[in-house]
């Protein structure tokens, strides 16, 4: 049976709402996790804090790969991801949410991939749709019954982080075409596309990015807007996962098959999931 993740981001921390909650944690080859596996509707569902309880990690130190092994490893074939971005785009304004379809990698220093060597094949993931067209309209389906203003597309731009961006910078990005920013998304849609996961991200846009808006963003900013907008985030969650069938046979969940799937890619390693 499919299981379906929610990975939380900023001021997305709680997995109350959520049934027969239990609280986890996991061994992988990256690292231990900590998770909770619960269900809503029926549906088993898995809950990941991504900046760990309290948001006490940092963007750039987020250990990306244990998450998704980990998820992978616990059946996930659907992933619901949340972010907190800033909007490079007038008309994705604060407390709208985007469902960005194509991603700018502005990361540094972040290991981006399971296939490191060490007896894994060689593999070039494809990432025309890095992210799942299927689970997007479902969110934007959501969306729309419960009247919550939505963008279906758009661009992300993936900084490193823990600074916020310069108005320098971020004049650069809106001319290679970026429509929202943030520090998270990659290597996180990558990993979740090599494991053959159907991955999408539900953006809440908390502000216009440095040198649109006219004040300085503080990150306690960005908390108070996530909190204001809880509701209609959970919401929208709730929602989505009723429309999400975790035992759908996806694209997404073949993007390896050249290789002959994930597992069979990662040669020794595969008999770990």
């Amino acid at each position: 049976m499919g299981v379906i993740a929610v990975i939380g981001g900023t001021g997305v921390y709680d997995p109350s709402m959520f049934e027969n909650i239990e609280a986890k944690t996991m061994t992988t080859p990256y690292g231990d996790i900590a998770y909770t596996e619960g269900s809503y509707k029926g549906k088993k569902v898995i809950f990941l804090a991504r900046h760990g309880a309290g948001h006490s990690i940092p963007p750039h130190l987020i250990n990306y790969r244990a998450n998704i092994w980990g998820l992978k490893k616990l059946g996930v074939t659907v992933i619901v991801s949340t972010t907190a971005v800033g909007s490079l785009n007038p008309d994705y304004k604060p407390g709208h949410f985007v469902l960005i379809d194509q991603f700018l990698d502005f990361t540094k220093a972040r290991e981006g991939t399971f296939f490191d060597g060490n007896g894994k094949k060689v593999v070039h993931l494809g990432v025309g749709n890095p992210y799942s067209p299927e689970v997007r309209q479902a969110i934007e389906d959501a969306a729309n019954e419960l009247n919550i203003d939505i963008h279906n597309g758009g661009t992300y731009v993936c900084t490193e982080g823990p600074r916020f961006e310069t108005p320098a910078e971020i004049k650069m990005y809106r001319q290679f075409g970026a429509d929202t920013v943030g520090m998270t998304n990659v290597p996180e849609v990558v990993l979740a596309g090599e494991a053959e996961i159907a991955y999408a991200t539900i953006s809440m846009v908390t502000n216009f990015a440095a040198g649109i808006s006219p004040t300085e963003l503080t990150h306690q900013e960005v908390l108070d807007i996530m909190q204001e907008l809880s509701d209609k985030f959970k919401a929208l969650i709730l929602r989505t996962i009723e429309k999400i069938d975790p035992n759908e046979d996806l694209p997404a969940h073949h993007r390896l098959a050249e290789y002959g799937g994930f597992k069979a890619a990662l040669g020794a390693d595969g008999d770990l999931l």
